[in-house]
């Protein structure tokens, strides 16, 4: 009877260990696919890292008018009279075009630079700006950045980061360099050169 039952005993540890191993064969048959399809996509992801290393360089031209009839920034708080400088405490909110080319007239409009720009500087003339670059034409039309930082005019070029965006710039950081292109010393319109890199 030992006997007998030792030999039923191990008959079922055999069957036990062969369906085991025929389960876990048809378990890895199942799972290559899937591995592979990940492998796939992360050869995909690897790929998509290394041409994304190359910031995206966006140039374009910002047309800063606060005169006339028809101004695109205006003043919103003007500085108070005990301000130790001409412009420290003033802000202006603006709406300005963003063209493909300096000209305003001629050139064609990619999208409007919505913020505003405050007066933060008492021994010289220093912006904070703070302001969305939307885009309404091109490869980026919908999309925005978002811009915050020092700006002084005056220099001949200025950084400003980016520290955010939506659409084809969600989770955007970079930089932009500012170069002034054309002031009017007498109305304070201007029109600045953008150069903008943007890892997105």
């Amino acid at each position: 009877m030992a006997i007998k039952q030792k030999g039923v005993t191990t008959t079922l540890l055999l069957f036990l260990v062969l369906a085991v191993a025929v389960a876990v064969e048809a378990q890895l048959q199942d799972d290559e696919p899937a591995t592979a399809a990940v492998s796939h996509a992360g050869t995909k992801r690897r790929a998509k890292a290394a041409t994304a290393d190359a910031p995206t360089h966006l140039h374009f031209y910002f047309h800063d008018t606060v005169s006339g009839k028809s101004p695109t920034a205006v003043r919103v708080v003007s500085p108070p009279a005990s301000s130790p400088s001409p412009m420290f405490g003033m802000v202006n909110v603006m709406d300005d075009p963003l063209t493909d080319g300096p000209e305003q007239g001629s050139s064609a409009v990619i999208g409007r630079a919505q913020g505003l720009y405050m007066g933060s500087d008492q021994a010289r003339l220093g912006f904070l700006q703070a302001m969305n670059l939307v885009f309404t034409a091109g490869d980026y039309n919908g999309s925005t950045l978002a811009l915050l930082g020092r700006n002084c005019p005056l220099d001949a070029v200025r950084e400003l980061p980016v520290v955010g965006g939506t659409g084809a710039f969600r989770f955007a950081r970079g930089y932009a360099l500012l170069r002034t292109h054309w002031l009017d010393f007498a109305t304070g319109d201007a029109t600045v050169e953008y150069d903008v890199y943007v890892m997105h």
